[in-house]
């Protein structure tokens, strides 16, 4: 830890800037040690607090801005790609969704004294198109918060702080070692965990986009189809589509359909489990034509655009007669 305050010495703001820019891009590499340790130099006046905050605060804004833009972009598409490295991953997309959607902007104060909420909650302000000036000034606020504690802590207890690093120093790796072995274990016991979940619901049939679309134009044998949507808000849903939360009860839902109805479940979730479970549950109150949607909404909205951009091709092809 004594090597943090040595590169501080040395490289000053600057370290303070790439440290918060790396970690809010993504990389493990925690930006608040670091800024305790400033506000502890701070206090000895090796640094000043101006300095600190304004590199913290471009760090974060550089990197959000990034996430930002790329969920305007990407949309669900990357909100997916950061849920693939929760180890809840099927949960991660829909919890943070309604999350955001619950608190708005705001969620961007405390984001960053939240593991792993900073990234989601900027590619949500992304994808809910949230206007540019908003987002920009609840992240520097968030970002002025977040630095700002950190940095008062390590002022407070600046006389402190050399003992803990001295102690640190000797008995750290100890320390890292035992830490380290929990994580391990606990990493463990999260994966197995996974597989056994999408083990335990492989049993649940999955149907495809043509073959619903195939159930919804036919209706050949007087069945209903019934469309069910489990992500948290619901925007723009597939034609037809009811919400439905996955943790209600079965009989409490204000919906009643036939019980040789065709029930269809998607979400926006890897492997479909928030479908597959909704789906498993309606199968055990006595629905037993009940499928969850393989790819989920991914998979429609991916075609849908293919969809749209064949058909602004053919009309660039063949453009409209003057009149």
């Amino acid at each position: 830890m004594k090597d943090i305050q040595t590169l501080l010495q040395t490289y000053g703001p600057l370290l303070v800037f790439a440290n918060v820019l790396l970690e809010q891009a993504g990389l493990p590499l925690p930006a608040y040690p670091i800024l305790i340790v400033a506000g502890a130099m701070i206090m000895h006046h090796d640094m000043t607090w101006q300095a600190v905050l304004f590199a913290a605060v471009a760090g974060s804004l550089i990197a959000d801005t990034a996430w930002y833009f790329g969920g305007k972009r990407y949309g669900g598409g990357l909100l997916g790609t950061v849920c693939r490295v929760s180890l809840s991953r099927d949960s991660c997309i829909r919890q943070t969704q309604s999350l955001y959607l619950r608190t708005g902007p705001a969620i961007l104060l405390v984001a960053k004294f939240l593991p792993g909420a900073s990234a989601l909650s900027t590619v949500m302000s992304g994808l809910t198109r949230l206007p540019m000036r908003r987002f920009l000034a609840f992240d520097a606020a968030g970002t002025v918060l977040w630095a700002g504690s950190a940095m008062i802590i390590g002022a407070v207890f600046n006389d402190m702080l050399a003992q803990v690093l001295d102690v640190l120093g000797r008995y750290g790796a100890y320390g890292l070692g035992v830490v380290g072995v929990a994580l391990a274990l606990y990493l463990t016991y999260r994966i197995f965990r996974r597989r056994f979940t999408v083990a335990r619901l492989s049993h649940v049939p999955r149907v495809t986009l043509d073959e619903l679309d195939a159930w919804q134009t036919a209706k050949e044998d007087g069945c209903d189809v019934v469309l069910l949507d489990v992500r948290a808000g619901g925007e723009n849903p597939l034609p037809g589509a009811l919400m439905f939360d996955p943790h209600d009860p079965i009989n409490t839902h204000p919906h009643a359909w036939p019980l040789d109805a065709r029930i269809v479940v998607y979400c926006a979730c890897p492997d479909e489990i928030s479908a597959a479970v909704l789906a498993a549950k309606l199968h055990k109150a006595g629905y037993r034509n009940t499928w969850a949607l393989a790819g989920g909404y991914n998979a429609w909205l991916e075609r849908s655009q293919r969809e749209q951009a064949a058909n602004d091709n053919d009309a660039g092809a063949n453009p409209a007669p003057a009149a």
